[in-house]
């Protein structure tokens, strides 16, 4: 019989190239010209990004299993970043999260100090993320991007409540945008073009189209982020940003990956259940086409390096 030969999908577009990082460590995402590790279809020049995330305080919500992993490094966030750059990590997603009102109401003073320490620290690309509130994520995202002028790092979320401040201190101090929006595909586009018209170029945004974990709306968040990067490839611009994954805060705020009491013996040891959770949900992201992936367990970091490495071997 005469071989099969195997279909190849020509694609007319391709994703966006965003560097992240200053000189010293430059670190580059997207850029692909086919679906996830489609090597034989198209052009992957650079393997998805495994981030760490590091919180300003320490955060005494983490399973007991989470907070263990890291130690005492969890009470200096430059510690802890100079750590997970040791177990892998590619990039440092810092968490301005002490200035929620709800939390300690840190202000913009705090969180220059907290970024200048960690940049002095690490020398890895560095993305940063406010507590979620909008005013406040715009006192304290300005003051770290002035902090940050230089090193090109990424400032997130961007919402439609709130794009115009953050975009701003992007534009004038060279930074990165990351554009989150609820689980739909032409929200996610809607504010791509609300950003790029305020004249950020499309190759400093990240868009976060929002994650569920494995068992929490896992396939549906795969669905749309599959729409978006077939969308992307098939040549509409708005869709075609990199895309950053919160992996380690929708895992781990699960039961599965949290219960140790009134549940099935087929669950299983607490410590194996609870990084399958964050490894199961990464990888499958990854496979949705997910260029940033956030983690937060050491080991999940190590196996999901691991398997990306594999995945990005050719043969």
């Amino acid at each position: 019989m005469p071989p099969v030969e195997t279909p190849v999908e020509k694609w007319a577009g391709k994703i966006h190239e965003v560097n992240l990082g200053g000189d010293a460590r430059r670190l580059v995402v997207g850029g692909e010209t086919t679906l996830p590790f489609l090597h034989f279809e198209g052009a992957i020049p650079h393997p998805p990004a495994v981030a760490v995330e590091v919180q300003d305080r320490p955060p005494a919500s983490w399973a007991p299993e989470l907070r263990a992993s890291w130690g005492e490094a969890m009470e200096d966030p430059a510690s802890w970043a100079k750590k997970a750059v040791e177990y892998g990590a590619d990039l440092i997603v810092l968490y301005l999260s002490s200035a929620h009102p709800d939390d300690q109401n840190t202000g913009p003073q705090e969180a220059k100090k907290t970024v200048t320490r960690v940049l002095s620290t690490v020398d890895a690309p560095l993305i940063i993320l406010g507590p979620g509130i909008a005013e406040k994520d715009n006192e304290v995202l300005v003051a770290a991007a002035e902090a940050a002028a230089g090193r090109r790092v990424a400032l997130g979320f961007c919402e439609q409540k709130n794009y115009r401040t953050i975009i701003a201190a992007c534009m004038a101090n060279n930074h990165v945008a990351v554009a989150k929006t609820p689980v739909e595909i032409n929200l996610a586009k809607q504010l791509n073009i609300l950003i790029c018209d305020m004249g950020l170029a499309p190759d400093s945004i990240l868009m976060d189209p929002t994650t569920g974990a494995l068992g929490y709306g896992l396939e549906y968040t795969y669905s749309v982020m599959e729409r978006l990067r077939l969308a992307g490839l098939q040549g509409d611009k708005m869709a075609a940003m990199p895309m950053f994954c919160t992996v380690g805060e929708e895992a781990w705020r699960q039961k599965e990956a949290r219960a140790t009491e009134g549940i099935p013996a087929a669950w299983g040891d607490i410590a194996t259940r609870a990084l399958r959770w964050e490894e199961l949900t990464a990888m499958t992201l990854l496979l949705a086409g997910a260029d940033v992936v956030v983690l937060r367990h050491p080991q999940v970091v190590q196996r999901i390096k691991a398997t990306i490495q594999k995945l990005m071997t050719k043969e």
